[in-house]
């Protein structure tokens, strides 16, 4: 399969910068969004905040074990079944393949993840504010699962601790406002240009920071979701929105750092 120009590369980078330039501050409404989560938790019962503590918390172990999180590499190749002439064993065949199929199965991924949490949604929008508790870690999860399979896409490995911290920050950029967003991009950068990742380590150390921050940034969308029976349309157009803005963040972050990965092994001209 023939691989892209050094041209057709810097063409498709300067889309991604340009996308980066085009995210915008916060909504003022979204910025309001710690509110309706003080209320919340005022009125939620205290087994429901064991509950919502308990899944918080094994995010933490997602980032040193990947804990339940983890996507099976095996399944996940067969979506490149139809894509490419041959079958593909490892990630290592994925890192050789063309951009424009790895997009194609990143979009994939993408849109049958958006259209689960739209489902999720509904269905935990039936029962208003306890349902909403539990709707939290489950959305959370979808989203990392969606991270990872998107960057395995690319052929990166969730297995290594470096990329689930690369995919919590994915997570944290789609949560923040400008001035979070322009320091994660920098952070990223270390990456891509294959530097020391300790700096990217000791960001992370608060992660506990991170599912706060992304828990109440879409606290005021959801707060339609507290009535229920209503809140199963709210619910779902919700969540559907959220997946979609995680993925088309994973999908240009990670396809940024594989074309810049493949500029810098192309000799210059």
């Amino acid at each position: 399969m023939q691989m892209e120009s050094n041209e057709e590369l810097k063409v498709k980078l300067v889309e991604i910068v340009r996308w980066e330039k085009d995210q915008k501050d916060l909504w003022f409404w979204e910025k309001l969004s710690r509110l309706p989560f003080k209320i919340i938790d005022k009125v939620t019962p205290k087994f429901i905040h064991d509950k919502l503590g308990a899944a918080i918390d094994e995010l933490g172990n997602y980032i040193q074990t990947g804990g339940q999180y983890l996507v099976n590499q095996d399944q996940f190749l067969k979506r490149f079944d139809k894509k490419t002439p041959q079958q593909l064993l490892t990630l290592q065949d994925v890192q050789s393949l063309p951009l424009n199929v790895m997009d194609d199965v990143a979009r994939g991924i993408g849109e049958s993840r958006t259209t689960i949490a739209g489902i999720q949604g509904a269905t935990t929008g039936i029962g208003g504010i306890f349902t909403l508790a539990i709707d939290i870690p489950v959305l959370l999860g979808l989203s990392l699962k969606t991270l990872q399979e998107i960057a395995m896409c690319y052929g990166y490995d969730p297995d290594d601790k470096q990329e689930r911290i690369f995919i919590v920050k994915c997570l944290q950029f789609a949560s923040s406002d400008i001035v979070g967003k322009q320091t994660i991009l920098e952070d990223l950068e270390t990456f891509s240009k294959g530097n020391n990742h300790a700096h990217v380590f000791s960001e992370i150390q608060g992660w506990r920071e991170v599912v706060t921050t992304y828990r109440d940034n879409f606290g005021w969308k959801k707060l339609f979701q507290l009535v229920p029976i209503a809140g199963i349309i709210f619910g779902a157009l919700v969540n559907k929105s959220m997946i979609q803005d995680i993925a088309e963040v994973g999908m240009m972050l990670y396809r940024k750092r594989k074309i810049q990965e493949r500029l810098a092994e192309q000799p210059i001209s």
